[in-house]
């Protein structure tokens, strides 16, 4: 049930910089698909945040940090006083399925329509 994109000439890529993936052979191809759009591939603020946090401590939000707290205090300041619970995710998947449970826990309601 999970296909390659490019099955018939699959793509292998090995680096990327900015908006650009590069395959084996250094063809360049613009990424549209992997939650780019916002800084790029090997953006080197990015970098130094993450080196800076994997130094001190590389895990998930399953874990109460204090940096989490201060990330949702700081988010949320910007937002309307309705807007004021953060849930941090680890992935799309995981934020569509507690979107889910949420809107059928407030709603009382199991139905569901998607659209594809």
């Amino acid at each position: 049930s999970c296909k390659v994109f490019y099955a018939k000439d699959p793509l292998k890529i090995v680096r990327a910089q900015g908006q650009y993936m590069f395959d084996e052979k250094g063809e360049k191809y613009l990424d549209c698909i992997n939650n780019v759009a916002h800084v790029g591939h090997s953006h080197p603020y990015v970098i130094q945040a993450a080196t800076k946090q994997m130094e001190l401590l590389n895990t998930n939000s399953r874990f109460l940090h204090d940096n989490l707290v201060q990330y949702a205090q700081r988010l949320t300041a910007t937002l309307p006083e309705k807007l004021s619970v953060c849930y941090f995710v680890n992935s799309g998947s995981e934020a569509n399925d507690l979107a889910l449970r949420l809107a059928r826990q407030y709603r009382g309601h199991q139905d569901v329509i998607t659209l594809e």
